[in-house]
């Protein structure tokens, strides 16, 4: 089964599949996914994935932020491994690109970043490199069944 596939089945289970936008272009990145969008990157909600010693963390967060090692630390109580690109999709099971936490391995801690509550409604993935799901934050924090939200991005400068 395809990437989308898994995260339309999964977001089915929450009456969400048919919310799943599908572009002619690419949104692999948080700049080509506002663009694609037609939004601030801001509101793209981006993945980080995490290789840490007790297992795989996903964090989303608001687009315009950055994880914050020191946060990280400070939540977590080790520092932050940011996953190796070829490693991504055995890992998660959306290639880079995609990465979403609807449909993805078991076992992976997805935490949502303080980042994102400024907004009504944000974009995640849906699985592919060209899809988002418009989402507000309790759906978002219902469908990626999130074990909670934690401050761990610091925003840029000139957010």
């Amino acid at each position: 089964m395809m990437s989308i596939e898994k995260a339309k089945a999964h977001l089915a289970a929450y009456g969400m599949a048919d919310k799943v936008l599908e572009f002619s272009v690419s949104s692999a990145t948080v700049e080509l996914a506002a663009k694609a969008l037609g939004c601030e990157p801001a509101h793209i909600a981006k993945s980080i994935l995490l290789g840490q010693p007790d297992g795989t963390y996903l964090v989303l967060a608001a687009g315009d932020a950055k994880l914050d090692n020191r946060k990280f630390k400070d939540r977590f109580g080790t520092k932050p491994k940011m996953m190796p690109y070829d490693m991504v999709e055995e890992a998660v099971g959306h290639a880079p690109g995609g990465v979403c936490p609807f449909g993805i391995k078991e076992g992976i801690s997805v935490w949502l970043d303080e980042s994102l509550r400024r907004f009504s409604v944000v974009y995640p993935a849906a699985g592919s490199s060209n899809s988002a799901v418009p989402m507000t934050m309790d759906e978002l924090e219902t469908a990626s069944r999130a074990l909670g939200w934690v401050d761990v991005c610091k925003l840029s400068e000139e957010a």
